[in-house]
């Protein structure tokens, strides 16, 4: 017996960006660059909230902001 890795695969819909609706492409590569940044960058600022606080927590919010700007450049 095998266990296959699925992508995760991200829906949303009613938006008004294109003429059907509903964004899959955008929403799931900006799930996979969020998920890309946060296993860098979440161990990083840990690492350095322990001596600047600010600057930690700004590098572990990166991430959100990543994967929102990836999925908004995307309108399908």
């Amino acid at each position: 017996m095998t266990a296959g890795v699925g992508v995760p695969i991200c829906v949303e819909c009613g938006t008004r960006r294109n003429p059907c609706r509903c964004r899959v492409v955008g929403p799931t590569i900006g799930f996979l660059a969020f998920a890309a940044a946060a296993v860098v960058e979440w161990p990083v600022g840990a690492v350095v909230y322990i001596f600047k606080h600010m600057k930690g927590r700004r590098i572990m919010g990166h991430p959100a902001r990543v994967g929102s700007k990836v999925s908004r450049a995307v309108p399908i």
